[in-house]
């Protein structure tokens, strides 16, 4: 079974945050949802239904943009993928999602909020794989 990336490493968390960033970040979510949501791990958000990955997706969102709107972090963009025109044909993902954070300080805070851990689960059994790539702003040009 190939290996899945659902959650962020403490190295990979260490090496993002030690840089310290203040100019505005924008985080590209590229996401892959199991057919059925899976709430092993977090059986107090499981409904009393059967629900599909891409339905506790959306649930984890319904319950995410209010926290979003408080710390003037917005959704850019989200959208259904389709296979790559440059890169392998094999690797596909159902959708992305573009989040724009004013900064680290207020990615971390959101990522930390003890009100956004208690609906994370939502995420975690509606995912079968994911990526995560930070991209900072006016980086080229």
């Amino acid at each position: 079974m190939p290996k899945s990336y659902i959650k962020v490493t403490e190295e990979a968390a260490k090496r993002f945050f030690s840089k310290k960033h203040s100019t505005p970040i924008v985080m590209m979510n590229l996401l892959r949802f199991k057919e059925i949501a899976d709430y092993s791990t977090h059986p107090h958000l499981k409904s009393a239904s059967t629900i599909s990955g891409k339905e506790a997706y959306q649930r984890y969102m319904k319950a995410v943009m209010p926290m979003l709107a408080k710390i003037n972090s917005e959704i850019l963009f989200s959208g259904k993928t389709e296979q790559f025109l440059i890169g392998p044909m094999e690797e596909m993902w159902d959708a992305i999602l573009l989040v724009r954070h004013q900064n680290m300080k207020d990615f971390l805070a959101f990522a930390s909020n003890p009100a956004y851990l208690e609906i994370e689960g939502h995420r975690t059994a509606a995912l079968k794989d994911s990526r995560l790539l930070p991209i900072l702003e006016r980086f080229l040009f």
